[in-house]
């Protein structure tokens, strides 16, 4: 993984006001060693914010290689700050916890979670799990884009024998109403979209509509 991995970290805040606290108190110790451990694994943590309105802006000016989620209680509403922010612009997601809860582990992939760790803060623990998270999350971007490369293969090759059935459909009605060969009847449908600055495939389209309206 490169070094200079930008990493933002979407955390409470780690001001306590209230010392008696104790949840409080955790969760802000918990994101201290998060960042320590961020910076002695040699990653470069440009940002710690919280999970507000505002993130999807901060994180488009900030344009961080990966997203760290730190929260407890409020997991699932900064999880879902996080996934608006990201829906347009894909980046990898960790969520750390120590909530052994875990039913909710299923939704978080779904939503784009890359790693969802559980009590997994140790420093020796944060490099492997993050070079897996991204390792992952690659190869799953992978995925994806060939994906979108075939479905849109697929949509031209159907776009293509659309046409195509539009200009044969054009074709044989200037065979049968004209006596026209094949190869005359194309090369005129040809020349007609030539002259007009038409494609080929309107000019069809615009014949069977004209065929249509007159019966």
């Amino acid at each position: 993984m490169n070094e200079a991995l930008r990493i933002v970290v979407i955390a409470p805040d780690l001001v306590v006001n209230d010392p008696e606290d104790e949840l409080a108190l955790v969760q802000a110790e918990r994101s201290r060693s998060l960042r320590i451990g961020l910076l002695e694994s040699g990653f470069n943590l440009v940002a710690t914010l919280p999970a507000d309105v505002f993130l999807t802006e901060r994180l488009s000016q900030l344009q961080p290689d990966m997203i760290i989620v730190d929260a407890e209680s409020e997991a699932r509403d900064a999880l879902e700050h996080v996934v608006m922010a990201t829906r347009d612009e894909r980046r990898p997601i960790v969520m750390f916890t120590n909530d052994s809860d875990t039913r909710h582990v299923k939704d978080a992939v779904a939503a784009g979670v890359t790693a969802y760790i559980v009590a997994g803060l140790s420093s020796e623990r944060i490099r492997p799990i993050l070079d897996v998270a991204m390792a992952r999350f690659e190869h799953e971007q992978a995925l994806r884009d060939e994906l979108t490369t075939a479905l849109a293969e697929r949509d031209e090759l159907s776009a293509a024998m659309n046409d195509r059935r539009t200009i044969d459909r054009a074709k044989n009605l200037l065979m049968q109403r004209q006596g026209l060969s094949e190869d005359v009847a194309y090369a005129r449908l040809r020349k007609t979209a030539m002259d007009k600055n038409l494609k080929l495939v309107d000019v069809a389209q615009r014949m069977l509509d004209v065929a249509d309206l007159l019966g």
